[in-house]
């Protein structure tokens, strides 16, 4: 089995008081989910504020979880940035530093097809001999078009693709028969990728739930369609509450009612106010949050 399996979080970042990285909650929150038997993880992508983040501070992060997990499962880090020559620092870092992987967002304010193409050219070349999946996350551009012009590039291994279309997503990860793992990345999708060809999933809300995505992909592998099914319907239950509210805002909140002190989410992101935090926290429990994030 490919080492790109299973489901990883796109681990939350936390910060300090001063708006520092909390190095020490990073480490608790790696062995929180190393007890919970993720497949990997996923650092400093949109989730985990990477493109908000100075490159020192994200080094840190890279370093402090490839540290913690210490080779005991595959660690995948975003270095996507709007500067290349940071992006292509950022990668080697990673690759200095032991992850199994380095993956970019299309880069914002790149306007066209070809601008894009040349981004990642470039960004893959100088790390030849390293896996790389491009974060597909703009409905603007043409997906399936895009991972196409790029099949030409030794090492792109594969892709991590957020997005609804899930015809769109089978075409992509039937672009080749072996060495190819195609991660989905919207959470209230997982069963629909995973019966469309997904070799794993990487979310945001594996950061307090990742056991009801490791259910799903387990009772399709079984043939028990209604059972992931179901749980699908109960992770959707808990996520659509987050979205209902401002997403950044709740999301720090939630894993602070799980009990990791990850501070204040970095801008454009907002902190909830003190009347928000009592409404989404009541909705929250209402919706079943405690079983989700217990399995």
């Amino acid at each position: 089995m490919s080492q790109f399996s299973g489901t990883w979080p796109a681990l939350v970042t936390p910060f300090t008081a001063g708006n520092t990285i909390n190095v020490d909650t990073v480490v608790r929150l790696v062995s929180y989910h190393l007890d919970k038997n993720v497949g990997g993880f996923y650092v400093c992508g949109s989730t985990g504020s990477g493109v908000y983040q100075s490159v020192a501070e994200r080094k840190l992060v890279a370093e402090t979880a490839l540290k913690t997990v210490a080779g005991r499962v595959p660690v995948v880090v975003h270095v996507g940035a709007v500067a290349l020559v940071d992006a292509i620092d950022l990668a080697r870092h990673a690759q200095e530093h032991g992850a199994a992987a380095f993956s970019s967002i299309i880069p914002p304010l790149y306007p066209g097809m070809d601008d894009v193409l040349a981004y990642y050219e470039a960004l893959a070349s100088a790390v030849p001999d390293f896996s790389f999946f491009p974060y597909l996350a703009r409905p603007e551009v043409n997906a399936l078009d895009l991972v196409r012009k790029l099949l030409h590039l030794p090492n792109v291994v594969g892709t991590k693709y957020t997005g609804p279309n899930m015809h769109e997503f089978g075409q992509i990860a039937s672009l080749r028969d072996d060495g190819w793992s195609v991660f989905s990345g919207m959470d209230e999708q997982s069963v629909f990728a995973a019966m469309s060809g997904s070799c794993g999933h990487i979310g945001s809300t594996l950061n307090f739930m990742p056991g009801i995505y490791a259910g799903i992909r387990a009772h399709l592998a079984a043939g028990e369609y209604d059972c992931a099914l179901s749980l699908q319907q109960q992770a959707n239950a808990v996520t659509r509450v987050l979205l209902n509210h401002d997403f950044g805002g709740t999301l720090y909140e939630t894993m602070s009612i799980l009990g990791f002190d990850c501070g204040n989410p970095r801008l454009p992101w907002q902190p909830l106010s003190a009347e928000a935090k009592k409404a989404f926290r009541a909705e929250l429990e209402a919706a079943g949050f405690w079983d989700a994030a217990q399995m």
